[in-house]
């Protein structure tokens, strides 16, 4: 008799899994049931015009915003790379990898010292912080989100002010996350190249609606 086929394997579990987020600030309310779902591997990212609530949905998802309701799980590590670096102007790239690797109890220096290689500025790593350029410190930002290896990393406009060169760099970096099952979500006003991605989700309205090209909307979470 024929073998029958098998079956298709399930669809992973979410790696991240936002539900029914509402945020307001006083009377205005800046997400509105936003929800949102991102597995392994996968590549998303959230669009939305200036003021729209991009920022306040990624702290929500982050874990840094108190939410008036609605609920954000994550498996797994989490790597956030704020748009605005959180570095000390007085300390060097090689001090900010010392204390990060330090908090989280990491044995040694070598992923760092790979993105850093990978992202292209070796040179500066005994220059303080407050004395690189905005295109650098992103790039440093972006290391010490990755540092620690985490399963869904969260990308607030990543490449705001790199060159052509390491913008390149940047989407072989994301490259081979993904082909690692870690899961990347970059929020952005703007996208150029939307192959890249395996979900685009707009954010309007308070609420997420994901989009593919040629094919009609539907929720992020479907």
């Amino acid at each position: 008799m024929p073998t029958a086929p098998e079956p298709p394997a399930p669809d992973p579990a979410p790696v991240l899994r936002a539900r029914d987020l509402h945020k307001a600030y006083g009377a205005h309310r800046v997400l509105r049931g936003a929800d949102l779902s991102v597995a392994p591997g996968q590549l998303v990212a959230v669009v939305g015009e200036n003021g729209a609530g991009k920022s306040t949905l990624l702290k929500a998802l982050a874990g840094t915003l108190a939410l008036d309701r609605g609920e954000v799980s994550l498996s797994g590590t989490l790597g956030y790379c704020p748009q605005e670096p959180v570095l000390s102007g007085s300390l060097t790239v090689g001090q900010h990898l010392d204390y990060f690797a330090a908090a989280h109890r990491l044995p040694d220096l070598d992923r760092g010292r790979e993105l850093v290689r990978v992202l292209g500025y070796e040179r500066y790593e005994r220059s303080p912080a407050g004395e690189l350029s905005g295109g650098t410190r992103q790039k440093l930002n972006l290391t010490l989100a990755l540092l620690h290896e985490p399963e869904v990393l969260l990308l607030d406009e990543p490449y705001q002010g790199f060159d052509w060169e390491t913008y390149l760099r940047f989407w072989d970096l994301v490259a081979d996350l993904r082909a690692r099952g870690k899961a990347v979500v970059v929020i952005t006003h703007l996208v150029f190249e939307q192959d890249r991605y395996d979900l685009l989700a707009d954010l309007a309205d308070g609420r997420l609606t994901a989009r593919t090209a040629g094919r009609e909307h539907r929720h992020a979470d479907a």
